[in-house]
């Protein structure tokens, strides 16, 4: 059964254009590893610039998987530079009942 994860990025100073180009192939690449579903992720902004990731792992295995994945760890070394990852409850939008964000829209229109 898939497993949807929700994860915060908080870019590091003056990485912002680098962390949203970054996260644009992450569901990509996991899908080329085999390790995600088809479902198209949802990738927002906070107003603090924090982006937000929604995608579906294929199953907690292919979560445990990813860890041993010599190519999930190049990628993870890259997340490295450009963000820190942040607990969803430290942006200051899910402290409201509708907690909104900003759609991050691509060139080509499409989150991949």
């Amino acid at each position: 059964m898939g497993r949807v994860v929700i994860v915060a990025y908080q870019p590091k100073a003056g990485k912002s254009a680098e962390l949203k180009k970054l996260v644009h192939t992450h569901v990509p690449r996991l899908k080329e590893e085999g390790l995600v579903t088809d479902r198209k992720p949802v990738i927002l902004e906070a107003t603090n610039g924090t982006i937000i990731e929604i995608f579906e792992w294929l199953s907690a295995e292919a979560i445990q998987q990813a860890h041993q994945n010599k190519v999930v760890h190049q990628m993870w070394a890259e997340f490295d530079v450009v963000c820190t990852y942040v607990p969803l409850n430290t942006l200051s939008e899910t402290g409201n009942m509708f907690a909104e964000f900003t759609p991050v829209e691509f060139p080509d229109h499409e989150n991949k």
